[in-house]
């Protein structure tokens, strides 16, 4: 059998042909649709996983701020509540301290009323007693109060212990004004004579004297100079009742200020 080569061209020539047309015209565009359309699947599946990590990345995110706001709240609410407690101490030490300032100021004014009760009531009392020995004195005898009181002065002055007496010498004949002698009740001349007398003699020194009345010295009768002083009151007297007037008025100490027993 013979073999027709120009056949064989002609088919091979149109083969060629056939599938460079079909390449041209039909695989190409499929192969370019296919390659498209895998391009467009991974961009797609890109864009998915893009966005799946975006979510994630904003549900990380959201859980972050959720986890941080639940610190920052209970960052707030512990705050606040130690704020409260520092603001509820604070109010009571303002009430401790103003109950005690209180307590502080009623007992002041307690102390201060006994004590002008007490100043009050010794008060009354030396002006009673005086007014008493008054009476009794006149009534007793032919002297008047002032005459003895000037006796009990005299008396005191010339019993003065020897330092003491030295002193108040070197005070006198040191001093450069007349010596002050002070008196509850204005001296007669007769009396200022007496204890001029008494002075002198007691000092051995004519020392120049001025008297002065003073009615707080409750019937009393003071020498003073240059800082040294001998003096007789009735008021010396009243020192014993003065302090159990003073223990009377003194308040009875509780059971938290008793003393605890040794």
């Amino acid at each position: 059998m013979l073999i027709d080569w120009f056949t064989v061209g002609a088919q091979a020539l149109n083969f060629i042909i056939l599938v460079w047309l079909m390449r041209r015209f039909l695989y190409k565009p499929i192969l370019d649709a296919i390659d498209k359309r895998e391009k467009s699947i991974a961009k797609s599946l890109a864009d998915a996983e893009a966005k799946k990590a975006e979510a994630h990345h904003e549900r990380d995110e959201f859980q972050r701020k959720n986890s941080d706001l639940d610190r920052r709240r209970a960052a707030l609410l512990g705050q606040a509540t130690k704020d409260a407690e520092a603001e509820r101490q604070r109010l009571l030490d303002e009430a401790r301290q103003a109950a005690e300032a209180l307590a502080v100021k009623r007992r002041e004014i307690l102390q201060s009323e006994a004590q002008r009760l007490s100043q009050d009531l010794v008060r009354r009392t030396q002006d009673e007693v005086f007014a008493i020995a008054r009476r009794a004195l006149t009534d007793l005898a032919t002297t008047s109060l002032e005459e003895r009181a000037v006796e009990a002065f005299v008396r005191r002055l010339r019993s003065l212990e020897r330092a003491a007496k030295d002193s108040l010498a070197h005070a006198l004949t040191t001093a450069t004004a007349p010596t002050l002698v002070r008196s509850a009740f204005d001296l007669p001349a007769e009396q200022r004579a007496t204890i001029q007398t008494a002075v002198n003699e007691t000092f051995s020194a004519d020392v120049a004297l001025r008297f002065e009345t003073a009615p707080e010295l409750v019937g009393g009768i003071e020498l003073s100079a240059n800082g040294h002083k001998v003096a007789w009151s009735i008021a010396d007297y009243l020192v014993s009742m003065r302090r159990a007037v003073d223990e009377l008025l003194a308040p009875e100490p509780g059971p938290e200020t008793e003393t605890a027993p040794r």
